[in-house]
C-alpha cells in the first residue's frame, strides 16, 4: 500500500494520529513573597499575552472612558442645517470647520489654510467679470444719439458686434447677395389683433313665429282655451298615468340641455336652457314650434326658473351673471352678480305673487337673496362647505331646504341666515336635484349613489327610510327628478338615456323608456296633463311623451 501513498491507506490499517500540541492555559507565575509576612500584600502579576489594549491608561491599570464602539465620541449640539453644510463641504472639499466651535479645521488642513489665505472666486463670478469687461459702456443719459449716447441696460457685448459685422471674404470667395423671400401670409386683420368685446351686457332676442299677435291681438302668453283639457283647472285634480309613446321632438339647440321648465300653473309654454348659451321658448300646443330665442350669456346656461306668474324668468350662467328676462317681449330687465362673482348653480323665485325676491345657490358655498326691484342683495345664507346644488321651498313658503356637495342638508327660515336643521350622515351622498311632493309634506332628492331618497319637509326634516327608489344609474350627472301633479308617480332620468317611472307609494318601478342617446338630464311632468312629460338630454333634443 506504499504505492498509493499514506493518504490512500486502507481502512483496515491503523490511522496515524499526529501528536497534539501542548497549550498552556495557565502559565506559571513566580510569586515573590516575603516569608516573614503572614499574608500577601500584592496579587500575582498577569502575563502580557495578546495585542495591546488601546484603551489602557498609561497611568495605573484603569481603562479609558468608552462611549462608542470605536472609542470615545465627544457630544456637540449642532443643528441639522449646519451639520448638512459641514458634511457636504467635507465631502466635496476635504475639509470643514470644527463643529465644536473652536475655529479650527478638520480634514485637509493644508488646503484649508491655502483657501483661507486666498479665497477662490466662484466660476459664475469670474464669468460675470469677463462679460462686464467685454460690455460697452452705458453712455451719458443726456446724449440721445451719436457717440457716447445712453444705452443703459441695452448695451451690447463685444461678441454681438463681431456677429453683427460683415464676415470677411477670402480672395477665392465671391460675394452673393441673399435673396429675400417674400412673405405669403396675408395682412393681420383687425379681428385678430383687436381685444375681444365684452358681450355680457349685450342681450338680443329673436321671435321665430309669423306674427307675435293672433287675430284677437293676443300674444303667446295667453292660455289657450280651445283644447280638450282645461288648463285653468286646479292642480292635481286629474289622475295621472305614466307615458308610453313619443308624440313630438323639438330640435334647435346645438349642445346639451341643462334645464327644462313648464309655464307655471298652465304648462302651455316650455322653456329650455342649453350649454350653447341660448334660452328658447317653445309652444306645447297647436303648432308646437319654436317661439322665441333669448341670447345674452357668453357661456353655458346653468339653470332657469319662471316667476310665480310666468311673466318673467331668470337665467344663470357660467359667465357668473344672472339675468331677468321678460317672457313676452324678450327684453333683459335686470342683471345680477354676487359680490364674489361666483357661478350660479340653482335659481329659485320666492313662490309668492306679491314678492319680488329670488334665491341663488352659488359655487362659493353661499345662498344669496336678491330683490328684483332694487337689484341689490338683501340676505346671505353662508353655512355650507361646498357648492350649493338645490333650493326647495316648503312649509307654506316659510322655510326652504338646501343641499350641497358637502353631503349635507340644511333647513332655513326665510330671511333668517341661521339654519334650523342640519343633517350630515356618514352614509349620505351629495343630493344634486330635488322635487317637492304636491301634498307639501315631503321632498324627493336625487342622490349621487344611484337612488332617490325622501325627506320630510315638516318640522323634523327626517328621512323616510321606507322610501328609496332604485333601479337607475345617475352617478356622475345632475339628473332631474319630478313628481306627478297628483303625487302618484315619481320620474327620473338616467345616465344611459332612459326615463324611469316609480309608484311613489310602493317604490316599485312601473316603466322604463329609452328616450335619448346620451344621458337624460332633464325630466319634467306637465302640470295639467294626465300622462304627458318632457325630457331632454346631452344630445340637445327635447322630447314630449304621452
Amino acid at each position: 500500500m506504499t504505492l498509493l501513498g499514506d493518504q490512500y491507506a486502507s481502512s483496515d490499517e491503523e490511522t496515524r494520529i499526529p501528536e497534539a500540541q501542548l497549550v498552556v492555559a495557565a502559565p506559571d507565575v513566580s510569586l515573590q513573597a516575603n516569608p516573614t509576612n503572614a499574608a500577601l500584600d500584592y496579587g500575582p502579576a498577569r502575563p502580557e499575552q495578546g495585542p495591546l489594549n488601546p484603551y489602557k491608561s498609561t497611568q495605573g491599570n484603569s481603562l479609558k472612558r468608552k462611549n462608542a464602539l470605536t472609542g470615545n465620541a465627544q457630544e456637540v449640539a449642532i443643528s441639522d442645517a449646519t451639520f448638512s453644510t459641514h458634511h457636504r463641504k467635507f465631502q466635496s472639499l476635504g475639509y470643514t470647520m470644527d463643529p465644536s466651535g473652536s475655529g479650527a479645521y478638520v480634514g485637509d488642513l493644508t488646503r484649508a489654510l491655502r483657501v483661507r489665505d486666498d479665497p477662490p472666486t466662484s466660476p459664475s463670478k469670474r464669468m460675470d467679470s469677463v462679460y462686464r469687461r467685454k460690455r460697452q459702456k452705458r453712455g451719458d443719459a443726456s446724449i440721445v444719439d451719436g457717440e457716447g449716447a445712453y444705452k443703459g441696460p441695452w448695451a451690447r457685448f463685444q461678441e454681438d458686434e463681431d456677429t453683427l459685422g460683415e464676415a470677411k471674404l477670402s480672395s477665392e470667395e465671391e460675394y452673393l447677395e441673399e435673396a429675400i423671400v417674400p412673405a405669403r401670409s396675408s395682412a393681420v386683420t383687425k379681428l385678430a389683433s383687436d381685444y375681444q368685446e365684452d358681450l355680457t351686457n349685450t342681450e338680443t332676442t329673436q321671435f321665430h313665429g309669423t306674427s307675435p299677435l293672433d287675430y284677437q291681438n293676443r300674444t303667446y302668453m295667453h292660455v289657450p282655451q280651445d283644447l280638450d283639457i282645461d288648463l285653468r283647472a286646479e292642480l292635481g285634480s286629474t289622475q295621472n298615468y305614466h307615458p308610453k309613446k313619443l308624440i313630438h321632438t323639438w330640435k334647435s339647440h346645438t349642445k346639451a340641455i341643462n334645464a327644462l321648465r313648464f309655464f307655471p300653473n298652465f304648462g302651455h309654454l316650455l322653456l329650455s336652457a342649453s350649454a350653447d348659451t341660448k334660452v328658447k321658448l317653445w309652444d306645447v300646443y297647436h303648432s308646437r314650434s319654436l317661439l322665441r330665442t333669448y341670447s345674452g350669456h357668453t357661456k353655458s346656461v346653468t339653470d332657469t326658473t319662471f316667476s310665480p306668474t310666468g311673466t318673467h324668468f331668470l337665467t344663470g350662467s357660467y359667465d357668473r351673471h344672472m339675468k331677468l328676462w321678460d317672457t313676452e317681449t324678450g327684453a333683459c330687465i335686470s342683471r345680477f352678480q354676487t359680490s364674489t362673482k361666483a357661478v350660479p348653480h340653482v335659481l329659485r323665485f320666492y313662490p309668492s305673487t306679491d314678492t319680488h325676491e329670488f334665491l341663488v345657490g352659488t359655487s362659493d358655498k353661499k345662498i344669496v337673496q336678491f330683490d328684483t326691484r332694487s337689484r341689490e342683495m338683501t340676505q346671505e345664507y353662508d353655512h355650507h362647505l361646498q357648492a350649493v346644488n338645490t333650493i326647495t321651498f316648503c312649509d307654506e313658503n316659510r322655510r326652504f331646504i338646501t343641499t350641497s356637495d358637502d353631503r349635507s342638508l340644511r333647513a332655513w327660515e326665510y330671511n333668517i341666515p341661521v339654519p334650523i336643521k342640519y343633517i350630515a350622515e356618514p352614509h349620505l351622498f351629495s343630493l344634486v336635484r330635488a322635487a317637492p311632493h304636491p301634498n307639501g309634506k315631503s321632498v324627493a332628492f336625487q342622490s349621487a349613489d344611484n337612488q332617490i331618497v325622501v325627506y320630510a319637509s315638516t318640522d323634523r326634516f327626517r328621512q323616510n327610510r321606507k322610501k328609496s327608489f332604485r333601479g337607475h344609474n345617475t352617478a356622475g350627472y345632475a339628473i332631474d327628478v319630478s313628481i306627478s301633479p297628483d303625487g302618484q308617480f315619481l320620474m327620473s332620468g338616467d345616465s344611459s338615456g332612459f326615463v324611469c317611472f316609480w309608484d311613489f307609494k310602493s317604490c316599485k318601478m312601473w316603466h322604463k323608456i329609452q328616450a335619448h342617446e346620451g344621458a337624460t338630464v332633464c325630466a319634467q311632468w306637465h302640470p295639467k296633463e294626465s300622462s304627458k312629460v318632457a325630457t331632454a338630454g346631452l344630445d340637445g333634443a327635447i322630447k314630449y311623451w304621452d
